[in-house]
């Protein structure tokens, strides 16, 4: 055993030497060379420090050519099965290879077995898998070992499980190694393995760095590094977020969608570093300027601040450094015997009358100084210790008024930032909205921002460095402790000062711009889950004052059945109430829906006062107040053109506001996200940040919730999960063409919804079986024969089509059955598909019974007398896996978990400003969170705010589950008055509990 990694590093290294960049090889291996040749001085105390060696690593499967895979032939029972020998990868997961594995097997198998065959050879499933993983064993093309009595199942949890007992063994012969680590994982008792023998734990990266970027990505979003190295493998495997959130979540330890971005993030922002590095290293090497110290120097930077200190010198018509010159003098020999052994160092013999800068014994100690200074401020130790001394003391951060702002800025802009005009705050203690404030402040000209950092850490690091790491290895006059005292000072000074204040700023605001941008997902989540409001006949009311108020009302299916004008601010309120009585009554309607832009206090008002009145008798009419944002924008876009034509603009944004009510998520995806308006300093941050994480926030929350790949719009479609505008154009032809799609294996004749699409996707497709059941009764009494194109299944039970053949001749499309699948109406994975069939085995239920209350009888009372854990492990699964199968069987069929938010907040009368008094218990629905308060709509007209200090987690206790930290927009709570300001129009609130 003790062998294995042995073979893994041989067979790592062939791959990495094609992977790697040959010019920092070739500099890796020089720098080695002159470390051992040159016994160049090194701070004391301290080892060489080499360029970072090859290490046996993981590749990423995408990273090796398909094409230089080798293949090997199996005869297990079925001839010409070829089995592909995995790419040279500790990959914990192989849901790829399984699916291409089980895809060419199920192909083969149609096409060259017969009903008979596939009897006889009932445990050739087993018996394949069983040896490609010998293969991979002898491979070692990945670090785990799987049991050779397993059996095929297409849960990739399975191979974890296998792999799990036989690790436990293998570490046990292991000498000299660090024990694995098991996965901390809530669902998954086997505790799988994740980590990797030692020196084989590494990802490979494109640039090699001098540091692991697993443990640095570790240590920024304090995850373990176990976690990390997962959740490297999976992006680079092209996996989405909500695959990964569902279907692989014994792999990240149950991490939620917003911290697996946040490990996203942090992961662009090195590898963007690396590659600025290595693009910076060529260049300087072009120009003939590298030197080992600084290649040394570039690889050990981690951020762009560090990467802009060491190269700035080198940017093209830089004049270059006072270090620079000093080296061009002839200096830097003088500056390492300084501290290599100054015993033997003359700076008298480096006088040269005639050369300037070498003239005189001033010029040359000034000229060793600054070479010093350079030295000292690039090392990578001395700065790790400066900023560890920095944590441990009071560090603030000042804002004043800037000087020129009375003459430059606006006065407007200037009162807005009152607060900040004499501002200090510690570091430590700072809110990122103070971060967001102040940086807006100062990009307008208006404050000056300064970070102080205490004398004291200056005195410490002087001190330390003199007597630790540069101090000379022997006597040094009391002439050359001067230079080097003033190298310390002018080094910390000049060099180290500005660059520690450039890296506390640029972490204040890149956490602040984080968590703005977080903050805006969070919101925006719990804008797109609001529970929606089926089955009602809507009226939709776009206010206005001059132009009138824009009417439409939609059908319980979202269709329009009438839009009109009326005209309620101008005198014919009356007159037009006549109107608006007459379209209630003539379709039934009872539910008025208004939006929050102009004229919206007068329009409730208006209709407060009529339901009062009881004038819609006998209706009985409520309203409610929905959010416009984004509707204006929405209604002139070529998307509303195509679904509206030959609607006038301003009636499609009353439209909008009737859908957002009937079904939130399906009216706000058409909306870039960014203008739902449910953010905060969202105009100051990243866009190309914020672009991400809200479209990563929207396709999570449409895959969540589902989609119905028969009914939903394109424009759905297209934010589900391992979809894009071109796939879910591709899908919704295939379904103008085709008919609807009978099961979810359709999916895989849509153009370009190759295996990796439809594994991402499949399991955020709903097939509602009533449909389907329709459908192929009334084509089968319409039609007689085979439906073109879709295949039937013959009497041996291989599954044929019709369909012609393209010139690809490796889609073959045998697997595709007329007859649904009842098990596509449910959350479960095609993967998991056998796992289910042998629960259902398990508990004596049937596929009809899915979502019916029997089989949620049979589920529990098998779960209560075998328990989840054993069950899962008598199916070879993870619980996660095991989990998602019961949810699946239990739902009903046209279940949605939105059922669990909030509704909108439907009322009958208005409240005035006026008529608050402090003390008065309200209810309201949340707007808006920030980062310093929560606003809440009280239904006074004007949002009331919460401030964060009054929102403690007692108070955020909930009976229902939740699914978002904190409060989030549609959230019904409890509030108290604390204050009311009517000249500023302000109102205090105070959180009593969430409803």
């Amino acid at each position: 055993m003790s062998s294995l990694p042995r073979r893994a590093k041989v067979k790592v290294q062939t791959v990495v030497s094609k992977d790697e960049f040959s010019s920092f090889s070739e500099s890796s291996s020089a720098s080695e060379e002159d470390d051992k040749e040159d016994s160049a001085w090194e701070p004391q105390k301290k080892v060489p420090r080499r360029l970072k060696q090859s290490v046996p690593k993981e590749s990423k499967p995408k990273r090796v050519p398909r094409a230089k895979k080798n293949t090997l032939q199996i005869n297990d029972g079925s001839e010409g099965v070829a089995v592909k020998e995995e790419p040279n990868s500790s990959v914990s997961i192989a849901d790829v290879a399984l699916e291409d594995r089980k895809n060419k097997l199920d192909t083969v198998q149609t096409l060259k077995t017969t009903k008979t065959k596939r009897k006889n050879s009932a445990q050739s499933p087993s018996t394949r898998r069983t040896k490609k993983l010998k293969v991979n064993e002898t491979n070692k093309a990945s670090n785990f070992d799987s049991g050779s009595n397993s059996t095929d199942i297409p849960s990739t949890s399975t191979m974890w499980e296998g792999a799990c007992k036989k690790e436990e063994s293998e570490d046990d012969c292991a000498s000299g190694q660090p024990p694995l680590k098991k996965m901390k994982t809530e669902t998954c008792p086997q505790g799988q393995p994740v980590m990797f023998p030692a020196n084989a734990n590494n990802i490979i990266e494109e640039v090699e760095m001098n540091w692991d970027i697993v443990q640095v990505l570790s240590e920024r979003t304090n995850i373990e590094p176990w976690v990390c190295a997962n959740i490297i493998r999976l992006f680079d495997d092209d996996n989405t977020i909500p695959f990964i959130i569902r279907y692989r979540k014994e792999l990240i330890n149950n991490l939620d969608a917003d911290s697996l971005r946040e490990v996203q993030q942090a992961l662009e922002e090195l590898r963007a570093v690396a590659k600025k590095i290595r693009s910076t290293i060529q260049k300087i090497k072009k120009e003939g300027k590298m030197s080992e110290c600084l290649l040394k120097a570039l690889l050990n930077c981690k951020s762009s601040e560090e990467l802009e200190h060491v190269s700035a010198p080198y940017k093209t018509g830089s004049k270059g450094t006072k270090a620079q010159r000093a080296r061009q003098l002839g200096l830097e020999g003088a500056a390492r015997t300084l501290l290599e052994n100054p015993g033997e160092l003359n700076l008298l013999s480096y006088i040269q009358p005639n050369v300037e800068g070498l003239s005189a014994l001033q010029d040359i100690a000034t000229g060793v100084q600054h070479i010093l200074a350079d030295m000292i401020a690039k090392d990578r130790d001395t700065l790790d210790f400066v900023r560890k001394l920095c944590q441990n003391r009071y560090i603030s951060l000042q804002s004043s008024l800037a000087k020129v702002s009375s003459k430059k800025v606006n006065e407007k802009d200037v009162d807005k930032f009152v607060l900040y005009q004499n501002f200090s705050c510690n570091i430590r203690n700072i809110q990122h909205h103070q971060i967001l404030a102040i940086n807006r402040g100062e990009n307008l000209k208006v404050l000056t921002v300064k970070v102080n950092i205490p004398d004291g850490v200056k005195n410490e690091f002087c001190r330390w460095c003199i007597q630790n790491r540069w101090r000379p290895r022997g006597f040094a006059r009391p002439e050359l402790m001067k230079i080097l005292n003033k190298s310390l000072d002018d080094s910390f000074k000049r060099l180290i000062y500005p660059l520690l204040c450039r890296e506390l700023r640029a972490k204040l605001t890149s956490d602040a711009e984080k968590e703005s941008v977080m903050m805006f997902g969070r919101n925006l989540r719990q804008l797109l889950l609001t529970s929606p409001v089926p089955g009602r006949t809507l009226m939709g009311v776009d206010p206005g004052y001059k132009h009138g108020c824009k009417l439409a009302i939609i059908s319980p299916t979202s269709q329009i059945l009438h839009t009109d004008v009326v005209y309620l601010h101008c005198g014919q309120g009356f007159r037009e109430a006549e109107k608006i009585k007459r379209l209630l009554l003539n379709f039934n309607c009872s539910t008025v829906v208004i939006g929050n832009g102009t004229a919206c206090r007068e329009t409730e008002a208006y209709f407060a006062d009529l339901i009062m009145k009881n004038y819609f008798a006998p209706l009985d009419v409520v309203y409610c107040i929905v959010s416009e944002a984004g509707a204006s924008i929405y209604s002139v876009s070529s998307e509303a053109n195509k679904e509206m034509p030959g609607l006038d603009p301003n009636l499609r944004s009353a439209v909008s506001i009737a859908r957002r009510v009937q079904d939130p998520l399906a009216e706000l995806v058409k909306i870039e996200p960014k203008h739902i308006g449910v953010g905060m300093y969202q105009h100051d941050v990243s866009q190309t940040l914020l672009k991400a994480t809200l479209d990563s926030v929207v396709e999570e929350c449409v895959s969540f919730v589902g989609v119905d790949i028969n009914i939903c719009s394109e424009v759905l479609l297209r934010h589900i999960a391992g979809l894009n505008a071109n796939r879910a154009k591709n899908v919704i032809e295939w379904r103008e063409k085709n008919g609807p799609f009978v099961n979810r294996e359709q999916l895989k004749k849509v153009k370009g919804l190759g295996p990796k699409s439809f594994q991402q996707c499949a399991g955020f497709i709903r097939i509602n079986q009533d449909y389907i059941r329709t459908f192929c009764s009334s084509q089968h009494t319409e039609s007689p024969g085979p439906i073109q194109g879709v295949a039937v299944t013959s009497p041996a039970g291989v599954e044929v089509t019709n369909e012609k053949q393209g010139k690809k001749k490796s889609k073959i499309a045998v697997n595709f059955v007329l007859q649904p699948n009842p098990l596509d109406q449910t959350c479960i994975h095609p993967e998991s598909y056998d796992i289910a069939m042998r629960f259902l085995s398990f508990i004596g239920g049937t596929l009809c019974e899915i979502g019916k209350p029997e089989m949620q009888q049979k589920i529990n009372l098998f779960l209560e007398k075998e328990g989840i854990e054993k069950i899962a492990e008598k199916l070879q699964t993870t619980v996660h896996t095991l989990q998602i199968i019961v949810d699946g069987l239990s739902q009903p069929e046209s279940f949605d978990f939105r059922t669990d938010f909030d509704k909108p907040d439907f009322k009958r009368s208005i409240v005035c400003l006026e008529d608050l008094q402090v003390g008065t218990v309200l209810t309201g629905k949340v707007e808006n969170a920030t980062l310093f308060g929560i606003f809440v709509d009280i239904g006074v007209g004007k949002a009331g705010l919460i401030p964060i200090r009054n929102v403690t987690e007692a108070k955020l206790s909930k009976t229902k589950k939740r699914t978002s930290l904190g409060l989030g927009p549609g959230e019904r709570v409890e509030v108290q008055v604390l204050n009311i300001d009517v000249p500023r129009s302000r109102i205090t609130l105070d959180l009593i509990r969430v409803l």
